[in-house]
């Protein structure tokens, strides 16, 4: 994980999710991949609103951002010894998300498919 904003890697992230509307606990699950701090969450949720990344309502989130990763750009893999940030599984190649904000990870290969909305 780098040194980022967390509030500016969340913003970043809910702008490339691919999915043209999700639950919003599923918008919570993939922000807590950058801050599980429930302060955070919701700064990161207001700030994409405010941005126009996103649109709220009766739970549900429409993202509005460029809604696409090029896989083999913006996803790079390592190997080594890593613990995915969104299940907990331990790696020995971990994937990590770049964004204009930072880089977020690692993920396993199931999970930064999850998170981004290619599941």
């Amino acid at each position: 994980m780098s040194d980022a904003d967390p509030v500016e890697l969340g913003v970043a992230l809910l702008e490339r999710l691919e999915d043209p509307e999700l639950p919003l606990a599923e918008a919570v699950d993939r922000i807590e991949t950058v801050s599980t701090d429930p302060s955070t969450t919701r700064t990161i949720l207001d700030t994409a609103e405010l941005r126009g990344v996103i649109e709220r309502e009766d739970g549900i989130v429409r993202p509005r951002g460029s809604g696409f990763v090029r896989f083999e750009r913006e996803v790079v893999t390592r190997e080594g010894e890593f613990t995915c940030r969104r299940c907990g599984a331990e790696l020995s190649t971990g994937h990590f998300l770049r964004l204009d904000a930072g880089e977020v990870g690692p993920f396993g290969s199931s999970c930064i498919r999850r998170v981004t909305g290619r599941r």
